[in-house]
């Protein structure tokens, strides 16, 4: 590493104010910042709070976080394959298939979104931020695998221009990137990309190869009152389910979830009152609901289908997107939770309501964290008046 760096310190004057590549400033300062903990430092002037988690440790910590969901995301490609053709494939097998079809989604999202970021950077003179090393992890693992490069490569630009760039950049967007590119697809190209099914990849039939085929998820079969082909609880919670890329498996998120809680970087009280939410109002439309129908599928299960469990641990929990009071947490988290299942139960066209509910609260986060505040002042004033 001290080679390294040495290296780096000899080119650094090339790009700095002065050197022939100092338009290049920007970028060159983003790879080393990605190499290496900046050596700036705060100057001698005001009141500073010091912290080692800056932006790049939070990033990487929700990196390692995804890893579990991940890795069982390439698995379940290839299970689920392997499932359609018949075929007696073997773990690797299985897990090597998933790894090759989920590899160029992964290259497009980053190349499109960190092209764009550099470039805007430059445009800018301003520094590179981190943010899209998680965005663009999240992108290709809340999409279907079979997703065309050239949407997904649109939907990514989309969302980092309209998103976030419009905004200011990194920590001033107000809505989640990864939702507005999965919205954005599923808006723009809805016959490529289905709220209700999901591709599996790479079917092979008797007439030869064709792309892919569509596999119901245990939402569409809620929303079409077909209880009876829902999948077992236990097989939803281990994630061995047609769905998403990243969002089958509630026991890898789980892990992932414990990662964020464990090093601090996500709210554990967003999360919480999501689960919270859901169950109050699930087990609430369960006593009112007819047998044999959606509403009365037990409200546990809410929990493991579709993309309530990713939502919750990995895009409620944005700590731009999210509320930033402490109470205002709890608020923010039940009423996805809340949201999440009316959208579901009580709109059959659209089952997945998790993406909604959280761009929904997205847009209400500051209205709620105002409202916080300005109850806490209220108190405090009143317990001011009353002591004089």
């Amino acid at each position: 590493m001290k080679g390294l760096r040495k290296i780096v310190d000899n080119m650094k004057p090339t790009f700095e104010k002065g050197g022939k590549l100092s338009f290049l400033y920007s970028t060159f300062e983003a790879f080393e910042s990605f190499l290496f903990v900046p050596n700036t430092v705060t100057r001698p002037k005001g009141t500073h709070v010091r912290d080692c988690n800056d932006l790049k440790r939070v990033m990487s910590m929700v990196i390692v976080a995804l890893i579990p969901a991940m890795l069982f995301g390439m698995y379940n490609i290839g299970y689920q394959h392997n499932i359609a053709i018949g075929g007696d494939m073997g773990f690797w097998q299985m897990f090597w298939f998933g790894f090759l079809k989920m590899l160029p989604l992964i290259i497009v999202s980053y190349v499109v979104g960190l092209g764009i970021e550099f470039a805007s950077a430059q445009i800018r003179g301003h520094e590179v931020n981190e943010g899209f090393l998680v965005s663009g992890l999240l992108i290709p693992m809340i999409m279907p695998v079979d997703i065309p490069l050239w949407i997904l490569a649109i939907s990514v630009a989309f969302a980092v221009i309209v998103g976030k760039e419009v905004f200011g950049g990194t920590g001033m967007n107000i809505w989640n990137p990864a939702l507005i590119a999965r919205v954005f697809a599923f808006l723009a190209y809805p016959s490529h990309m289905s709220g209700d099914k999901v591709w599996v990849a790479g079917l092979t039939s008797g007439e030869g190869i064709v792309d892919a085929t569509t596999g119901a998820t245990p939402l569409a079969h809620a929303a079409m009152n077909e209880l009876d082909k829902i999948p077992s609880f236990c097989d939803m919670f281990l994630g061995f389910i047609p769905g998403s890329i990243g969002e089958t498996s509630t026991l890898a998120i789980l892990i992932g979830a414990v990662i964020l809680i464990y090093t601090g970087v996500a709210s554990w009280k967003i999360m919480l009152s999501s689960v919270i939410g859901a169950l109050g109002l699930g087990f609430l439309v369960n006593a009112f609901a007819e047998p044999g129908t959606f509403a009365a599928l037990p409200a546990y299960y809410q929990l493991v289908m579709g993309g309530f469990a990713f939502g919750t641990v990995f895009m409620a929990t944005d700590p731009v997107t999210s509320a930033q009071t402490e109470t205002g947490k709890w608020i923010y988290g039940l009423l996805i939770g809340m949201l999440t299942v009316i959208i579901r139960v009580f709109n059959p066209g659209y089952p997945e309501g998790m993406m909604l509910a959280i761009l929904l609260m997205n847009t209400f986060a500051p209205l709620i964290d105002h409202y916080v505040v300005q109850s806490n002042i209220n108190r405090r004033m009143k317990r001011a008046v009353n002591t004089k």
